[in-house]
C-alpha cells in the first residue's frame, strides 16, 4: 500500500455487512415460502432447508481460508496520515454498491419455495450465520493481538475484505475506530468519518 493520507474500512465490518439483511429477509422468505405446499411438501422442504442452510453457514464461513489467513499473517500497522471510515458509513457504502444481488436474493428465495417450500429463505439465513461466524473469527484475532484490522476503503467496495483488488490488511490499536473487535457496534463513539487516526 501507498503511502500518504487514504481512508480505511473495519474488515470485519465489511464481512458483516450482509449478514443482518440477509438474515431478515431470510426468515421472512422463508415464512412466506412455508404457506404454499410446493412440489415436495411443507416438511421436506423445512428439513433440506435447514440442512442446507448449516451447510451454507459453514461453506461461507470457511470460503477463502487459505487467502484470510494469508491477509492476516502479512497485516502491516497503518500509517498515521489514514483516515479511519465509521462503521455506519462502511456498512452504507458495501450495501450500495451490492444493492441489486441483495435485492434479488429475496424474491429469488420466495420463488424457491414452489419447489421446496421454506428452504431458499432458509439458505439466506444460513449464508447470514456464517458472515456472523467469520466476524467473530475476526473478533477472536483482533483481541489475541490487540489490534484492529483495516483494510483499503476502494479496494473493500470492489471485492470485499479479502478480494483480489485487496493488496494487504493494516492495523490500529483497539482504540481506534467507532466499532469493537468483530466489528459489532460499541456503546461509544470514539472516531468520525474523516477524522484522522490518532
Amino acid at each position: 500500500m501507498g503511502r500518504g493520507a487514504y481512508g480505511l474500512a473495519r474488515v470485519a465490518v465489511i464481512v458483516r455487512a450482509p449478514a443482518g439483511w440477509l438474515w431478515w429477509s431470510g426468515l421472512l422468505a422463508a415464512g412466506i415460502g412455508a404457506l404454499p405446499p410446493g412440489l415436495t411438501g411443507r416438511r421436506i422442504g423445512v428439513l433440506a432447508g435447514i440442512a442446507g442452510g448449516l451447510i451454507v453457514a459453514f461453506a461461507v464461513y470457511a470460503a477463502r481460508r487459505r487467502r484470510w489467513n494469508a491477509l492476516l499473517g502479512a497485516a502491516e500497522r497503518a500509517d498515521r496520515a489514514v483516515v479511519l471510515q465509521d462503521r455506519a458509513v462502511t456498512l452504507r457504502a458495501w450495501r450500495r454498491a451490492h444493492r441489486r444481488w441483495l435485492l434479488l436474493a429475496f424474491p429469488a428465495a420466495v420463488a424457491s419455495s414452489f419447489a421446496l417450500p421454506a428452504a431458499g429463505g432458509l439458505l439466506l439465513a444460513g449464508a447470514a450465520l456464517g458472515l456472523w461466524a467469520k466476524a467473530l473469527w475476526l473478533g477472536r484475532w483482533e483481541r489475541e493481538h490487540d489490534a484492529l484490522l483495516w483494510v483499503r476503503t476502494e479496494a473493500a467496495v470492489r471485492g470485499g475484505a479479502a478480494g483480489r483488488t485487496v493488496p494487504g490488511h493494516r492495523t490500529t490499536g483497539l482504540a481506534a475506530g467507532d466499532a469493537a473487535p468483530g466489528g459489532a457496534r460499541t456503546p461509544r463513539r470514539r472516531t468520525g468519518s474523516g477524522t484522522p487516526r490518532r
